[in-house]
């Protein structure tokens, strides 16, 4: 009697899916795949569905317009980058979809692997007078969290407010002696979506993937660099790690504080006026960026939108450091598209990732890549970090988004994207610094020749790139 009952219920959850996916399914070719999977995999095809299927667009977990209003652009006159109309475009596109406008008057220092960003981050932090706010997906105990903890310290007994936020699957490793440490001294913690078994199966897959330093809503940090030994000592398997992260001076920094402010009241509840920070707006030189924001309760793939329109916008050349590329459809299309129309267009990322089943995802894609006439370069000094493109040295991007599922539709992200020939320039110079050091793949004939296992591993793994 208990089996008919428990096929019944599962038929019913089953079907209440189906029509889930019906009414709200984006994309016809993956709401068929979800049909399939759930109707031939029995109970694991309805989990996998819980985990990873549902459309967040349309079921917020969030609602942050009964919150906040939208971060709206600072009113700049006189503000005119100079960028081709093709790329001025995408800046009113990430205005549109996210409220946040091009700031002018910001000074930006970029900055490179660990040892570097610490030091910077380091100074700053010592000279905070009113509040610091840290926002990490990895924060682990270790030497430079030892450090952050002496700082903290110090600064609280100077009355200076703290706040640290941290995700709860990325930092998962973060120790409760640890954050003992930091309530008695009177820091600040919230956790975004932790490890609890009640939302396990609804939050697990959306993570808070940013990494965000704001002091005195004048100097604020973003990039790829998280709160992690191995940025100073590497690690056993990957060796050195390098990374790109930006210090910025300025308007943009109150776009990072509002930011922040958002993430901080989904995570602990407490409500912190964004309006109470002054503006440090500065004029010594006028760097003209975008802090753009997207996150799975996002109308739009912001995301993904605006990383197709780069690539679709270049004319001379398309850089990209990533160590995580596994694009979809769209963005593999405008890759080929690009390098098919003449584009030089160069991928630079590690000879291998902290992931087996990733790397095996992100080498299907190299046949691709090789036969549209795409390079591609493999770092082999340490794990190569980075999530940087670089656009016609009109457009740099810095900050945290991949190229791949995870990063476009479930994750939690901030990317800078800053419209300044003189940087572009100079990370131009880098990349090609790194490629010297780099094996490249631009042999198409060549690589379609590789061993047929290593084929079958990669189309498998290719199966599984909407997950990863």
């Amino acid at each position: 009697m208990l089996i008919p009952i428990l096929i019944a219920l599962y038929i019913l959850i089953a079907l209440t899916m189906v029509v889930s996916l019906l009414l709200n399914g984006v994309r016809p070719s993956k709401t068929l795949a979800w049909l399939l999977a759930i109707f031939t995999i029995p109970v694991a095809g309805v989990l996998l569905y819980i985990l990873f299927g549902r459309n967040r667009r349309r079921s917020k977990m969030f609602s942050l317009k009964n919150q906040f209003a939208p971060i709206q652009p600072l009113e700049n006159a006189n503000c005119n980058p100079q960028i081709s109309d093709d790329k001025l475009k995408i800046t009113h596109l990430i205005n549109k979809t996210t409220h946040c406008g091009i700031t002018c008057h910001n000074d930006l220092e970029l900055l490179k692997d660990g040892k570097i960003t610490f030091e910077s981050i380091f100074e700053a932090i010592e000279g905070a007078k009113e509040h610091i706010h840290l926002q990490y997906y990895i924060f682990e105990d270790g030497e430079l969290a030892d450090r952050l903890l002496d700082i903290f310290e110090r600064k609280v007994a100077s009355n200076v407010t703290i706040r640290l936020l941290y995700d709860g699957i990325g930092s998962y490793s973060l120790s409760k002696k640890y954050l003992k440490k930091l309530k008695d001294i009177g820091v600040e913690t919230a956790q975004f979506l932790p490890f609890k078994f009640g939302r396990f199966l609804a939050s697990l897959n959306y993570r808070n993937h940013r990494k965000i330093i704001v002091i005195d809503n004048k100097i604020g940090f973003t990039g790829g660099i998280n709160i992690s030994d191995k940025y100073l000592r590497g690690d056993q398997t990957l060796g050195k790690w390098h990374d790109t992260h930006l210090k910025i001076e300025g308007e943009a920094v109150d776009f990072l504080n509002r930011l922040f402010v958002t993430d901080w009241f989904l995570a602990s509840g407490k409500k912190v006026e964004a309006s109470n920070f002054k503006t440090q707006a500065i004029h010594r030189h006028k760097t003209s960026l975008q802090i753009v924001p997207s996150g799975p309760d996002d109308d739009f793939d912001v995301m993904e939108q605006v990383y197709f329109s780069i690539i679709n916008s270049s004319q001379k050349y398309l850089y990209i450091v990533n160590p995580y590329i596994i694009p979809n459809h769209a963005i593999l299309q405008a890759l080929m598209t690009a390098a098919l129309s003449g584009v030089d267009v160069r991928i630079l990322m590690s000879t291998t990732t902290d992931i087996k089943l990733v790397d095996w995802c992100v080498r299907a894609y190299f046949e691709s890549y090789l036969k549209a006439g795409i390079k591609i370069y493999l770092y082999a000094d340490g794990f190569l970090h980075s999530k940087v493109m670089l656009c016609d040295d009109e457009i740099a991007s810095v900050g945290t988004a991949n190229l791949d599922n995870r990063s476009l539709q479930q994750n939690y992200e901030a990317q800078v994207f800053v419209y300044d020939r003189d940087l572009c320039k100079r990370m131009k110079s880098d990349f090609f610094k790194d490629c010297e050091k780099s094996l490249i793949l631009n042999d198409y004939n060549q690589y379609k020749e590789r061993p047929w296992i290593q084929k079958l591993i990669q189309g498998f793994a290719k199966l599984l790139s909407p997950l990863l």
